[in-house]
């Protein structure tokens, strides 16, 4: 019974999800109401909220949809490589790609008002979308389904100093120059009102996590 509930609530959730992703892609973030999505879905504004706290909780789900090509790349380019650093410099490579390309919508993701708060959001997500991960080795697995930035990168900078590249005792100092200078990136992207190019801003910003991992190398 219990397992039928919450086939039924994922089911009915992605009709949402499904309904607010496609008003984003065609209309834009600003377009999305909570009327708009309950037509598409098929279902009446009030039953939405059996479903999502509100409609900016429900955006956050929506959002998370268009995490999908970059973890997609991601799973094609990791396979070619055989070392920890690699991997970790590929993953930002694409993260900082795609991320800059969609500047609001990341920053909805990683740093909006429900961010923090609604830590269990991207892990249900891909309860409902299990397909969308893509193929992950089990490393991968935990960083992926962390909503939270700081936890995603310390999980992949564990295993750099697993390998005795960094020193265990510099994480939290690397982790926080990490996202600090990412975040600020992400809004610079954000203020410039898209004239920033963005290769040269992933360029730039992959430049300085070489630098800080540099750095503190063991």
């Amino acid at each position: 019974m219990i397992k039928k509930k919450i086939i039924k609530k994922h089911r009915n959730m992605s009709y949402f999800i499904d309904a607010a992703s496609k008003i984003m892609d065609e209309e834009g973030i600003q377009a999305i109401t909570i009327r708009k999505v309950a037509d598409i879905a098929g279902y009446n504004s009030a039953t939405l909220y059996n479903y999502f706290e509100n409609l900016d909780e429900l955006i956050l789900y929506a959002s998370i949809r268009h995490l999908k090509e970059y973890t997609f790349s991601l799973s094609q380019y990791l396979k070619a490589l055989h070392n920890n650093i690699d991997k970790y410099y590929e993953i930002w490579k694409y993260f900082c790609k795609y991320s800059f390309s969609s500047p609001k919508i990341y920053n909805i993701i990683f740093f909006g008002k429900h961010s923090d708060s609604i830590s269990n959001i991207i892990e249900e997500y891909y309860s409902i979308f299990p397909e969308e991960l893509g193929d992950y080795s089990e490393e991968l697995l935990p960083m992926l389904l962390k909503s939270n930035l700081y936890e995603r990168n310390l999980i992949l900078l564990k295993t750099l100093s697993a390998d005795g590249y960094l020193k265990e005792e510099y994480l939290n100092d690397i982790n926080e120059m990490t996202i600090l200078l990412y975040h600020g990136m992400l809004t610079k992207i954000l203020n410039s009102g898209e004239t920033l190019n963005v290769e040269e801003c992933s360029e730039t910003m992959l430049r300085y996590i070489k630098q800080i991992t540099a750095s503190f190398k063991n």
